[in-house]
């Protein structure tokens, strides 16, 4: 096998389900995992290349010919605040700072650049008295919108959609082809955007990350292997890898090519694949430069970026493990890749596994060098769950440097949160325990304190050094007639936990909105999530469900019913130590009440309210059909700019 030391990010990830790792050492269950080489592997032949697709192919599908669907999965204490010059203003709440992620919506203290359908709006926004918009995008064709990026006077537009027709390959009759575009548009003059170039793959977007100008996407992609099988057609290297295409601002789209030659494709497992990771990298300010691509031989899900690293992981999971018996007990087990950013592109350093299944991208982090990961072990049922909680601590090479293991038997993680020294975990079943980890030894990382309480949170937020705030649900333990061992979700659960005291854990405010049913963006996009420490500030997107009074009243009423939904909007919060969580107001979008009648407050219409922000003191509420300001003192009505 020829060896490969450099991992380019080219971000098409081919979404194989799952990927045998023979080569790599596991880490925990008592070794010292590592992964045995420090580089991946590439395939000596055509040949060898075909062969390993097929045998991953029929050993996962058992020899199926059909598509495969794509599987992607998609700190600062104040939730993207941003410090520039001119007007304070919020920014996209990220995970880490200094490391950007694409969103729906963005601003940079005077426009607000929004996704509503089809087109990406510029919104000239403040002063808000005389918000409107200055400026669409179309991008027309069979691309919509997904995320963007903004800086300084670039607006990169990450789009997903097709490919009608598949240069080089009609003859092998696919109809369709799954891409994601990158448009980068020269916008210093808002009004009349311009584009510079537009990057094309074939595959779906996965995510992306920016750090100081440079952007990474990472995507995911099923080669139409069954077409290729039809009436003996030969089938070559180029059917298989996916192709790309850039072009440039005003003029007419060229031909597809292969992103990298099968020889130039690492592997962690030369004998067998089912997909292609993939990730590209440029310079957002480059104009003609060129794009940094990387095409591995495996599959990703979740992916976690610090301002040096890149770390892409990938699960083989039991899918059965709450049906049949036989196969409980955790052998899921998840890879990690890590990438080293150098400028515009990112290299491969290394790889490994570890026991357990990753939730998000909060389940990992990486402090001094070090990379922490939570995972969860076997599965959760109602009755004889095999499941419980880890925590691996790899050192730079990702060899192990010290574990937690055996946390929370039969529950699994919620949410995670690492931050700095410390580590956050919930966990649930019944009730909800939140431990306090210490991380400062990355030898020994180990438990500090734990509190059980009614919910579970599904986001966890710094506040401060020693408060953490927590977004999840309410919950009642299920009745022993009910089968006893789970409890019913309620409304939903705003936390304030002091983690002052780390052996003792407490929860020192918490509100619930509605009753079961209600739920918001932010349990599953922390980007939906607007909180400012100075100025007191928590907005949380909110569809409310609510039981009648007398429903509640009635002994017929069971903790499973489900409220009607009454409203959707913003609620926003006056959080601080003394005050406790305060609602100062709700903020709707929607003017017939119709919608939510007829239960488009659930599946969303487009008036449902996505995201909010600041500039100045005025917040703004983003919805498909409209962004609204408000005055951020009492709430009142400023304006209301029309998106459709």
């Amino acid at each position: 096998m020829k060896k490969a030391t450099v991992l380019i990010m080219i971000g098409i990830l081919i979404a194989g389900i799952g990927i045998s790792l023979g080569t790599y050492a596991l880490v925990g269950s008592g070794t010292t995992g590592r992964a045995s080489r420090p580089y991946l592997d590439r395939f000596d032949s055509v040949a060898e290349f075909l062969a390993a697709f097929e045998k991953g192919r029929k050993e996962m599908f058992g020899g199926y010919d059909g598509e495969f669907d794509s599987m992607s999965k998609a700190v600062s204490p104040s939730a993207g605040v941003a410090e520039t010059e001119g007007t304070p203003h919020s920014s996209t709440n990220v995970q880490v700072a200094g490391v950007d992620e694409a969103d729906i919506v963005k601003n940079d203290g005077k426009y607000i650049y929004a996704i509503s359908g089809g087109t990406v709006f510029v919104i000239d926004a403040y002063p808000a008295q005389s918000a409107r918009v200055v400026s669409r995008i179309d991008l027309g064709g069979n691309f919509s919108p997904r995320e963007m990026f903004i800086t300084d006077d670039r607006l990169v537009v990450i789009s997903d959609g097709g490919l009608i027709e598949a240069p080089g390959r009609e003859d092998k009759e696919v109809p369709y082809s799954e891409a994601t575009a990158v448009g980068i548009y020269d916008i210093s003059d808002r009004t009349d955007p311009r584009e510079v170039r537009t990057i094309e793959y074939e595959g779906s977007y996965n995510t992306a990350r920016m750090i100081d100008g440079d952007v990474h996407v990472v995507l995911t992609t099923s080669p139409y292997y069954a077409v290729y099988r039809k009436e003996n057609t030969e089938v070559k290297a180029s059917d298989i890898i996916p192709r790309y295409r850039v072009t440039r601002g005003g003029q007419e789209p060229g031909d597809l090519a292969p992103a990298v030659r099968y020889d130039e494709i690492d592997t962690v497992d030369p004998e067998r694949f089912t997909s292609f990771l993939s990730i590209v990298s440029f310079d957002v300010d480059g104009g003609d430069s060129r794009l940094e691509k990387q095409v591995i031989a495996g599959n990703a899900e979740s992916v976690y970026a610090s301002p040096e690293n890149l770390y892409v992981v990938s699960a083989d999971r039991q899918y059965y493990g709450d049906f049949i018996p036989e196969v409980r007990g955790g052998s899921d087990k998840t890879t990690v890749y890590k990438f080293r950013f150098d400028g515009p592109s990112a290299k491969f350093v290394t790889a490994a596994r570890v026991p357990g299944t990753v939730l998000n991208q909060f389940s990992m982090d990486e402090s001094d060098g070090f990379f922490r990961i939570a995972t969860t072990v076997g599965h959760v049922s109602r009755e004889g769950s095999e499941s419980s909680s880890s925590v691996y601590v790899l050192d730079p090479g990702l060899k192990v440097a010290g574990k937690l293991e055996g946390l929370a038997p039969g529950e699994r993680i919620y949410s995670a949160r690492f931050m700095g020294k410390r580590a956050y975990l919930v966990t649930f079943k019944k009730v909800d325990p939140l431990f306090v980890l210490d991380m400062t030894d990355p030898t020994a990382p180990r438990v500090l304190g734990e509190l059980k309480i009614p919910g579970y949170s599904d986001y966890l937020h710094p506040y401060d050094e020693n408060h953490v705030i927590g977004v999840g649900k309410d919950t009642v333990e299920a009745a022993p007639e009910e089968g006893g061992n789970f409890a019913w979700y309620q409304g939903i659960k705003i936390a304030l936990f002091d983690v002052t005291d780390v052996a003792n854990p407490r929860e020192m405010h918490k509100v619930v909105i509605g009753d079961r049913g209600t739920d918001s963006y932010a349990l599953y996009d922390h980007k939906a999530f607007l909180f400012d420490l100075e100025r007191h500030l928590l907005v949380l997107p909110v569809l409310l469900a609510e039981l009648t009074p007398e429903q509640k009243a009635s002994p017929e009423t069971r903790d499973n019913d489900y409220g009607t939904y009454t409203f959707q909007g913003a609620y926003v919060y006056d959080i601080s130590l003394d005050g406790g969580i305060y609602l100062k107001g709700r903020i709707t979008h929607m003017e017939d009440p119709a919608e939510l009648e007829q239960g488009y407050g659930y599946y969303g219409s487009e008036d449902t309210v996505q995201r909010s922000l600041y500039i100045g003191d005025v917040l703004y509420t983003v919805s498909p059909s409209m962004v609204k300001a408000n005055d951020l003192g009492g709430l009142a009505d400023i304006s209301t700019v029309r998106l459709r």
